[in-house]
Parts: C-alpha cells; sequence; structure tokens
C-alpha cells in the first residue's frame, strides 16, 4: 500500500464520518418542519422558515468559512465547525423551555454555520484527494454517509417528538387557553434530551479530529489542479463553468430540500395521518441512497458526470409532473422518487464546476457552498405558494420543473463553457 494510497483511503474514512453527520444533523429539519408548526403554532411560510434559517447560514458564512481556513487549515477548521454545530444544539434548550420560534431558529442558523465551515473544508477535500475523472464516484461514496443518516434521523427524532402527533392535534383543538399552553410546551421540551446528546456526540467527534492522522491538503497541491485553464485568469468570476455551477446548485439544493423537508407536511395534506407522514423524509432519502450506488457503479466506468447529470434533470422533470398530476399515496411517492433524481446532481455538479480553477479552488468551493442558500429560499416560496388556497401545497410544487430545465442545460452546455463569449 502507497503512502498516496493510506494518506487518501484514511481521509475517505475520517470525510465518511464528518458526513454521515451532515446528514443526521440536517435531514432532521424534515421532523422539525411539522413538530415545530404544531408546538409554535405556524402556518406552512413560517414552519419553512427552518430550513431557511438552517440553509442561509451557508450563504453567510460561506466566504468567511473560506477565510477561516486560509488562516488554520483544513483539520482544525473541521474541529471548529464541529464545536459550532454543538453549540447551536444547546440553544435548543432555552428555546424548549420559553417555546420561542426565533431562538429554534437561532440554534439552526448557528448549525448551519458550523456545517458550512465543515462543508467547505470536506468537499473540495474529496474532490481533490484522487482523480478529477472520479470525484464523482467518490463523492457518492460521501453521499451514501450523508443520506444513511438521513434515512436514520427523521425516523430517531420522530419517535421522540412526534409519537402522538395524531392524537395531539385532535386533542388541541379541544383544550382551553391555558390547556394548551401546557401541553405545548410539554411537546416543546421533548428535543431537550435529542440535542443535548448531540451536542456531547459533536464534541467528542471535535476531539477525534484533532488527534486524528487526517492529512493536509498543501496549497501548492490546489494550484497544480488544472493550471492549464487558471493560469491565465485573473478573477474567479472569469469560469463560465463555475458561475452557472453555482446556480445550478442553488437550484438543485433549493428543489432537493423542498422534497426531503416538505415531504410530511404534504402528506398531511393529502389526508394521510402524521403518524405515517413523519417518516416520509427517510423514503426520499432511501431513494437518493440508491442513486448514489448507482453513481458508484456506473460513474465514470459507464457514464460521464455531466450524461448523469443530464439523465438525472430529465427524471427530476418527469416525477414532478407525476406528482402534481396524481392524488395521494401515489403523488407522496412520486415526491419520494425524486430522492433518485436528486442523488447524483451535487457528485456531478461539483467536479464539474470547480474543474480547472486551480488556484481559485477555494474561493470556488466558498461560492458553491453559498449555493446551497437554495435550501433557504426555494422551500420558503414553495411556503408562501402553498399557503395561497388558489394553489395550495401540491400545485406549488410547478416551481420545481424550471429548477430542473436548468440543471439540464448545464449538464449539456453550461458545465463545458471556458470563456462566457461562447456562451
Amino acid at each position: 500500500m502507497t503512502q498516496k494510497f493510506k494518506s487518501g483511503l484514511i481521509a475517505t474514512v475520517i470525510l465518511g464520518i464528518l458526513f454521515f453527520i451532515f446528514g443526521f444533523v440536517t435531514w432532521l429539519n424534515g421532523t422539525l418542519i411539522p413538530y415545530l408548526r404544531i408546538a409554535c403554532e405556524l402556518n406552512y411560510f413560517q414552519s419553512l422558515l427552518v430550513a431557511f434559517a438552517f440553509y442561509i447560514s451557508y450563504f453567510v458564512m460561506a466566504l468567511p468559512s473560506a477565510w477561516i481556513l486560509k488562516k488554520t487549515n483544513f483539520k482544525k477548521g473541521m474541529m471548529l465547525g464541529l464545536l459550532i454545530m454543538g453549540v447551536g444544539a444547546l440553544v435548543f434548550i432555552p428555546a424548549a423551555h420559553s417555546r420561542f420560534y426565533g431562538l429554534f431558529l437561532t440554534g439552526l442558523f448557528i448549525i448551519g454555520t458550523g456545517l458550512s465551515i465543515l462543508q467547505t473544508a470536506s468537499n473540495p477535500y474529496i474532490t481533490i484527494v484522487g482523480p478529477i475523472e472520479s470525484a464523482a464516484k467518490r463523492i457518492s461514496i460521501m453521499g451514501i454517509c450523508n443520506k444513511v443518516a438521513g434515512v436514520l434521523a427523521p425516523v430517531i427524532l420522530g419517535a421522540v417528538i412526534l409519537a402522538d402527533a395524531d392524537n395531539l392535534v385532535k386533542e388541541l383543538q379541544q383544550m382551553n387557553p391555558l390547556q394548551k399552553a401546557e401541553q405545548l410546551n410539554e411537546l416543546a421540551s421533548r428535543v431537550i434530551v435529542p440535542y443535548s446528546l448531540m451536542a456531547a456526540v459533536l464534541a467528542a467527534l471535535a476531539l477525534l479530529i484533532r488527534f486524528s492522522p487526517l492529512p493536509e491538503i498543501e496549497a501548492e497541491q490546489e494550484k497544480n489542479e488544472g493550471q492549464n485553464f487558471s493560469d491565465t485568469k485573473t478573477s474567479v468570476f472569469q469560469f463560465p463553468n463555475l458561475m452557472l455551477g453555482v446556480l445550478a446548485i442553488f437550484l438543485y439544493v433549493g428543489v432537493e430540500v423542498m422534497a426531503g423537508d416538505t415531504i410530511g407536511t404534504y402528506g398531511h395534506s393529502q389526508g394521510i395521518p402524521l403518524s405515517e407522514a413523519r417518516n416520509f423524509t427517510a423514503f426520499t432519502l432511501t431513494a437518493m441512497v440508491i442513486g448514489y450506488i448507482i453513481g458508484i457503479f456506473s460513474i465514470p466506468k459507464l457514464i460521464s458526470q455531466s450524461k448523469a447529470l443530464a439523465i438525472s434533470a430529465v427524471t427530476g422533470v418527469l416525477f414532478s409532473i407525476a406528482a402534481i398530476l396524481t392524488k395521494g399515496y401515489a403523488s407522496v411517492l412520486c415526491i419520494a422518487l425524486l430522492g433518485l433524481a436528486n442523488a447524483l446532481m451535487w457528485p456531478a455538479i461539483w467536479p464539474l464546476a470547480i474543474n480547472g480553477l486551480g488556484k481559485f479552488t477555494k474561493t470556488g468551493s466558498a461560492l458553491l457552498i453559498m449555493a446551497i442558500a437554495g435550501g433557504a429560499l426555494l422551500p420558503l416560496l414553495y411556503g408562501r405558494l402553498a399557503d395561497i388556497k388558489l394553489i395550495g401545497p401540491q400545485q406549488a410544487y410547478w416551481i420545481m420543473v424550471p429548477c430542473y430545465f436548468f440543471i439540464l442545460f448545464y449538464s449539456i452546455k453550461g458545465s463545458k463553457l471556458k470563456n462566457w463569449k461562447i456562451l
């Protein structure tokens, strides 16, 4: 076993653990949205501020995260990110005691801040530790770690905080204001134990990273990647494949979060009991795991990254329209199957976007992380549309269709552009 291979293997295992944590923390939102909608008495739009507070932190903190990583290194940056996430988890304790929605959102923003540092470090790391041609395969492996955690997270948290949700919703309608407040306070307190445990685990993982043999990526190593393209460039904005990739990531994350985080409340709007609907996020993520497995075995041996992205975009269009035109469990199934369509998008867009950036890789990665703000804004737009009686939760899914069409354009042409003049 060569030293280079051993170093890459160690990095992959450690990053796999981190991506598991990303997934577990991120996809708790799918359960938190219906939970906080009850506990804090919210409408669709207000409840989707959960996704907004979490994902907008990526936009706010991505460039500061790149600055932090330049001042420290990847390893210390990952440790810092985990500790910040732990602080965010602890904020849930006073939020639960006060049942103040703004404090819950603050905790989610802090958790997202820690994740933005971790993502800014880990995504280019897993891309650079091996050949760029197989980057999608490595990111797919990370995606499986991420989404397996995402499958488990809503099931575990849902069993704790939404165990008797259907009966509780009925009982709340018949209670007087004092009884209702007491019951909602009890419901809010259910997050204290799981988020306290989460804070402890994150602190332990920070120590693990601190003493791990994780190899450091040298700045010079980054500069040598794609230097033929970057030597003549003076600004990161001169790379069309990157800038169009930023928009593609923005739209992709938006539709991914809609498919994962709104499916529970959407299923309930279709007449499905909360006892079932609370687990629907896990179905979306299971479909994504299947998509990642397909990616591992097919990219790049059977299909290129750009072609896989094109197929995924077309599949996304078809499942979106099918979800709008069907009803009940069939419609919910189509939303869940969007996980299959979305699975290979991040693994394909990321390496296509940073290919050839050379010395601009860290800044380009930060811009791509900022684009995760799509998960903040597009679901919020969905929530606003869903609250309009003439549109409703089902017809609001039409906003997904143009998103997938742009991703299709990026896969066919946008990712191949090296000069704005030939657009």
